[in-house]
């Protein structure tokens, strides 16, 4: 693939998140609530569209456990279904719950619904009581180490110095200070303006305004896009329809939620340039 430019994700990308990010989405929501959905029930919703933000994936994936109450055959496929076709994300997830549930119990699945002490419990549990203190500012009621410290490197030690000769951005749906810590983990050195994180613009992907101003700031003609999620493949496609006079290449890697012949079979149907085992596969496939 022709590069003047390479921007990577982090989360399934860089470091491995089945053990922090998803395993906070299920266990906030069982905290909160008592009951929860399976961690292989994550990639539904990203699958679904528009969970860039994993606050917002357990918002939603905590609406369908309360509409499950009022609902008990509302099946997770369903849900989710329902949330893809109303076109992803949190609205999507309200519009299922609006469609699904009568009035009065879709008024009391909002009434028990608390997102912020859904998001709370999340932080506690992925940053441990220390990095809470530091980077939330607030006193834990949850005394843990933090799941964030159980994300091991993806990205190996030659991959990352090959991938140096090229200018580098990364694209990430994490707050800023989290995706300093990944970085930092990985031993990856890119500058400020070439990083766009959750902290930095209102969209979220797959809206292309970031990966566009990206390939601007980086004075590149041809970008690959290096993700984990149809969302990001979905980023590079709206990002060339966007920004005709340059060229925006997906690469899906299958070290995310998306595994295996099924993984493949979704990257290509996005519309994936390339779909790599892991991101270290993709020096040998740049030019």
């Amino acid at each position: 693939m022709n590069a003047d430019a390479v921007v990577l994700d982090i989360d399934g990308v860089l470091v491995d998140v089945a053990d922090s990010y998803r395993r906070a989405i299920v266990e906030s929501i069982e905290r909160v609530y008592g009951d929860t959905i399976e961690k292989e029930d994550v990639q539904l919703f990203k699958d679904a569209g528009g969970f860039n933000d994993d606050w917002e994936l357990t918002y939603a994936a905590a609406l369908y456990v309360l509409a499950r109450r009022e609902k008990p055959q509302l099946s997770i496929e369903t849900y989710t279904g329902l949330i893809s076709a109303s076109g992803g994300g949190l609205e999507g997830a309200r519009t299922a719950v609006a469609d699904e549930l009568d009035p009065a119990s879709r008024e009391q699945v909002l009434a028990d619904w608390d997102k912020e002490r859904l998001r709370d419990v999340f932080q506690q549990l992925y940053l441990g009581a220390d990095l809470y203190r530091e980077l939330e500012g607030g006193e834990p009621d949850l005394e843990t180490e933090g799941y964030i410290h159980d994300e091991s490197v993806l990205l190996a030690p030659d991959t990352r110095e090959a991938l140096e000769a090229w200018p580098l951005g990364v694209l990430t749906g994490r707050p800023r200070a989290e995706a300093e810590i990944a970085l930092e983990r990985v031993g990856l050195e890119v500058d400020d303006e070439h990083r766009f994180t959750m902290d930095d613009w209102a969209g979220g992907k797959p809206d292309p305004e970031a990966l566009v101003t990206l390939a601007e700031r980086l004075e590149a003609d041809s970008v690959v896009f290096v993700g984990d999620t149809l969302d990001d493949i979905h980023t590079a496609s709206n990002a060339a329809e966007a920004d005709p006079d340059r060229e925006y290449r997906g690469v899906g890697v299958l070290t995310g939620g998306l595994t295996g012949e099924e993984g493949r079979r979704k990257y290509r149907e996005a519309g994936a340039a390339a779909i790599l085992e892991s991101v270290n596969d993709l020096p040998e496939r740049l030019d």
